[in-house]
């Protein structure tokens, strides 16, 4: 509401220079006539025709020797360009392109990245995939809408500062017109200034020197005191002026601060959302085609895995039977083990039975010696 009266405000003011020797008077509005913007400067270059008329007729009108003219010259424009640097300054008191920026940092902090730790495993990979793209969707909805809530807040901000970039337009044909209304108050003075020394002051002192009378000097000095007051009064307006000067390059900083805001938020709304909503329904069709990649290419390793043990089996199973079929019922390394144990046991058992044999005779024979002394002996015990 403020800046909408203010606004109003600078519509009402006149964008016409004016010159008048009671500035607090009573003035009825008019409306502003067409001016053509000129750049502030420092001679009679940018005054027209018309307007440099109006300082001659002007500074003829001037009198030094009246107290309140003086005291009040150009007082008038002096309070117009006080109360519009002090409108200036609640325009720019008003703003807050901090809140702009921190919601463009808003922005970016919803756009990072989605990416999500991967599962390990065989199996794990049908289950992340789904969970992966589940979890982007949740915070690709999340962010969007943060970011739709900042854009709307955006849009806003994008709007008034629009309206004061118009608003700047105006006042800087403002500062313009009071810049123009100081010139022409100090053109218009030093005219009447250098008229009056030249000419009535110079005329004064020159009676005075001849006279030599103290009232024909005293007057020359009152009128001299005058003039330097005047004169004052002038570097005052110049001081004012300076800061007209001093006044419209920061309107057009203020006004290109504004201008970059808006075109900054104009890009955001309309090339940083959509890219980065473009390029989240890119990242989600890529995540669902890589991750359908990674598990066709698990299926495949574990098929190729399957087929060549399966293969490998086949082969010693096969190679095992085929073996088996070639087989005889009994191996001949078996029956040759077999008729050499056969032949070593009849070996054996003809060596035992010949020793039988032989021990069996060295038994009879000792037996025979036995019994024949076992007779010789009962013989000698008979004889």
């Amino acid at each position: 509401m403020e800046e909408m009266n203010m606004s109003n405000e600078f519509q009402d003011l006149s964008t016409t220079p004016t010159l008048t020797l009671d500035p607090f008077q009573t003035r009825e509005k008019t409306t502003p006539a067409e001016q053509q913007k000129e750049e502030p400067g420092l001679d009679e270059s940018i005054l027209t025709d018309e307007e440099r008329r109006m300082v001659d007729a002007f500074a003829q009108q001037i009198d030094l020797t009246n107290s309140t003219l003086v005291l009040q010259y150009g007082a008038g424009t002096q309070k117009k360009m006080a109360d519009f640097s002090e409108s200036a300054l609640e325009n720019v008191r008003s703003k807050d392109l901090g809140e702009v920026g921190e919601l463009l940092t808003g922005v970016v902090k919803e756009l990072k990245d989605f990416d999500e730790e991967e599962e390990k495993g065989f199996f794990g990979i049908f289950k992340k995939a789904s969970n992966k793209i589940e979890n982007m969707k949740a915070k690709y909805a999340k962010a969007e809408a943060n970011v739709n809530e900042i854009v709307k807040v955006l849009e806003k901000h994008q709007v008034q500062l629009m309206k004061d970039t118009a608003l700047l337009d105006k006042m800087y044909e403002l500062n313009l017109t009071y810049f123009k209304e100081l010139s022409m108050y100090i053109l218009a003075g030093k005219k009447k200034l250098q008229e009056v020394r030249g000419g009535e002051l110079s005329a004064l002192t020159a009676k005075a020197q001849a006279s030599g009378l103290p009232e024909d000097a005293r007057a020359a000095k009152d009128l001299d005191s005058m003039c330097t007051r005047f004169e004052k009064k002038i570097h005052d307006l110049e001081l004012t002026r300076m800061i007209s000067i001093q006044t419209a390059p920061q309107i057009r900083l203020v006004q290109n601060n504004d201008t970059l805001m808006v075109e900054k938020i104009q890009s955001t709304i309309v090339n940083t959302i959509p890219l980065w909503k473009s390029q989240m329904v890119l990242a989600l069709g890529v995540e669902h085609s890589t991750q359908a990649a990674a598990a066709q290419r698990e299926v495949t390793d574990m098929t190729n895995q399957l087929l060549r043990k399966n293969a490998e089996k086949l082969k010693m199973a096969t190679v095992e039977t085929a073996k088996e079929s070639e087989r005889g019922i009994v191996d001949m390394d078996t029956l040759k083990a077999t008729n050499e144990s056969l032949i070593s046991t009849l070996d054996e058992v003809m060596n035992i039975q010949k020793e039988g044999r032989q021990k069996r005779a060295e038994a009879e024979a000792e037996l025979q010696n036995m019994e024949n002394e076992l007779k010789k002996k009962l013989l000698q015990i008979q004889g």
